[in-house]
C-alpha cells in the first residue's frame, strides 16, 4: 500500500514509536524515504526502532518524552526543527487506557488517559502547526479507535479521549486546509498490539470473546495505511478512515 520513496526529503514525527503500531509506522515512513523523529517514554525501545530505521538508510532521532509533560513535547519539537529544519508528517500513535465503571474511575486515572490520548495530540499539533504553515504543507494522522465511534461500558476515559480526538482532527482539517495542511483520523478495528489482540478496555467492555490473532489486523497493515495517507497526492484529503479485518465477525 505504501509508496516507495514517496516521502524523499521529508521528515516524519511519530509519537509512540517504541513498539507496536508506532514502530511499524516509523519504519514504514523511513522505507518511503523520510527521516524520522521518534517519541515515546522508553528510551531503550526507541533506540531499537532507530536502529531499524537506519538500516533502511534513513536518519532517526530518538527522543524519550513523557507525553503528559507539555514542556517535554515542546522541547522535542524544537530539537526536531533544529536538527532537520522541518516537520512534514506528524503521526500520533501513542495511547493509554484505565478501564473501569464511571462510579469507580478516579479523577487521576481520567486525567492520565486524556493527557496522553487527547491533550498530547493537541499540544503536538499546536506546536508543529506554525512550522507546517511556513512550509505551506503538512500531514497529521491521529490514530483513533472504534471507541471513538461507539461508547462502551467501563471505558469512560478511553472513549471520551477518542471521541475528543475525532473533534480535534476535524478542527485541524478546517484550520489547516488553507495552509496546505491536512489531517486524518484512522479508526482501527481489532488489532494485535502490545496490549494483546484487544485493549484492556475492549476486553472489559464486551461479553463477546476477543478475536483470535488470525482474525486481528497486524500493526503493519495499519502502518501501511498511514504511510499511504502521508504519501497521497496533495490534493487528496482523507478526513477519516475506518479499518477492520476482512474476517471481522462483528466485534467493535
Amino acid at each position: 500500500m505504501g509508496q516507495e520513496h514517496g516521502l524523499d526529503g521529508q521528515v516524519g514525527l511519530v509519537i509512540g514509536a517504541s513498539s507496536g503500531l508506532g514502530r511499524a509506522t516509523a519504519v514504514g515512513l523511513a522505507r518511503a524515504g523520510a527521516d524520522v523523529v521518534l517519541l515515546a517514554r522508553s528510551g531503550e525501545e526507541l533506540a531499537q526502532t532507530a536502529t531499524e530505521i537506519e538500516g533502511h538508510g534513513r536518519t532517526a532521532l530518538a527522543l524519550p518524552v513523557d507525553l503528559a509533560r507539555e514542556d517535554q513535547i515542546q522541547a522535542a519539537i524544537e530539537q526536531t526543527v533544529s536538527t532537520f529544519g522541518r516537520v512534514d508528517v506528524l503521526v500520533n500513535a501513542a495511547g493509554t487506557d484505565v478501564p473501569g465503571p464511571v462510579a469507580e474511575l478516579s479523577v487521576e486515572a481520567w486525567d492520565r488517559v486524556l493527557d496522553v490520548n487527547l491533550r498530547a495530540p493537541f499540544v503536538l499539533a499546536r506546536t508543529v502547526f506554525p512550522h507546517m504553515r511556513r512550509a505551506g504543507r503538512g500531514t497529521i494522522v491521529n490514530v483513533g479507535s472504534v471507541a471513538g465511534k461507539h461508547g462502551w461500558a467501563n471505558a469512560a476515559a478511553y472513549c471520551a479521549s477518542k471521541f475528543g480526538l475525532t473533534g480535534l482532527t476535524q478542527v485541524l482539517n478546517a484550520e489547516g486546509k488553507s495552509h496546505g495542511i491536512r489531517a486524518c483520523i484512522v479508526y482501527p478495528g481489532a488489532m494485535a498490539t502490545n496490549w494483546g489482540v484487544w485493549s484492556p478496555t475492549e476486553r472489559a467492555a464486551t461479553p463477546r470473546p476477543p478475536p483470535s490473532p488470525s482474525e486481528a489486523l497486524p500493526p503493519q497493515d495499519i502502518a501501511a495505511l498511514i504511510v499511504w495517507i502521508a504519501c497521497a497526492p496533495r490534493e487528496l484529503v482523507l478526513n477519516e478512515v475506518i479499518a477492520t479485518p476482512l474476517e471481522d465477525r462483528g466485534w467493535p
